[in-house]
């Protein structure tokens, strides 16, 4: 069974750096496992050059088998749970840090409607866990930061969040916005992989394609890392615009969050649920159908 989840995950991302960030695990044994399943399959997975990786023939067809094993193991928990007893009235929902309000207000709502059939209650935790976490039936359902890669979550946008830059405050004093010119004298800070969501990586590389170089790393988990740096005018980061954003909470008396001029990006969140699970027969399709009601258009802040 693991060796079939590493397959599927090298198969979706098709890089194995990747793949193994999404595993939680190193490349190189990543590799090996692979290996050792092609050996025992006794065909080649996969086609690797220096710049790519690509599905053979054998590994195309051994994809839609492996995800089908996958997701019924996957539900062997909750099946066995609705066979043998009644159904559990506590479900949980995963929440990633900084919800914007307008968002935790849906979640609320959809507390309350759920009442007369089950005990929801939320699950903290960064988008990559939650995501797995609903993908094994251990949450009902989470948001998470989007994108999430996995064919057997049912995605639903529900928020888009547009993103700002994180300044020291006295270098840009009087000003309503920044200019990505203007960046490139600071280094840009990230919270660490585990914590960041995956589309942050997509705006790290944006920025270096237009001259923002320098970066500094840090280890420790908490946002409040990357608001001393900040604060103390040697690095800016990216984050929610929106003033209600509850990350605004880890900024310092020298830190100032503006619009840049020249770039936009936004952060979108999305529900999800194990498809499966709520599907007709599904043990959460009712709390779904109820979900879908309240979480019913895309706010945008």
């Amino acid at each position: 069974m693991l060796h079939l989840r590493y397959f599927v995950a090298v198969a979706e991302e098709l890089n194995f750096s990747q793949a193994a960030r999404r595993l939680h695990m190193a490349a190189s044994p990543l590799s090996q496992r692979i290996k050792d399943l092609e050996r025992e399959l006794g065909h080649d997975l996969f086609e690797r050059t220096t710049h790519r990786v690509d599905l053979t023939p054998a590994g195309a067809a051994l994809l839609p088998m492996a995800r089908d094993v996958l997701e019924r193991v996957n539900s062997i928990p909750w099946r066995l749970s609705e066979a043998v007893g009644p159904r559990l009235d506590r479900l949980f929902m995963g929440m990633p840090a900084g919800v914007h309000p307008l968002l935790r207000e849906r979640v609320q709502l959809l507390e309350d409607a759920c009442r007369e059939v089950c005990e929801l209650k939320r699950w903290p935790g960064t988008s990559a866990d939650l995501a797995d976490a609903v993908r094994d039936g251990r949450l009902a359902m989470a948001l998470a930061r989007l994108p999430v890669s996995d064919p057997a979550l049912e995605i639903t946008e529900v928020m888009r969040e547009v993103l700002g830059a994180a300044v020291p405050a006295d270098r840009f004093a009087g000003r309503a916005s920044v200019t990505l010119e203007e960046l490139a004298g600071l280094s840009y800070v990230g919270t660490p992989n585990d914590a960041t969501p995956a589309y942050f990586e997509e705006i790290d590389a944006r920025l270096h394609s237009v001259g923002v170089k320098k970066r500094i790393r840090i280890k420790m988990a908490d946002y409040s890392g990357s608001s001393e740096l900040i604060s103390s005018g040697i690095a800016f980061s990216m984050t929610m615009l929106s003033p209600d954003s509850p990350m605004h909470l880890y900024r310092l008396d020298n830190v100032a969050v503006l619009p840049v001029e020249d770039f936009q990006p936004t952060l979108t969140t999305g529900l999800l649920f194990r498809a499966d699970r709520v599907n007709a027969d599904g043990d959460l399709s009712e709390v779904a159908a109820r979900a879908r009601r309240i979480f019913d258009h895309v706010i945008t802040v």
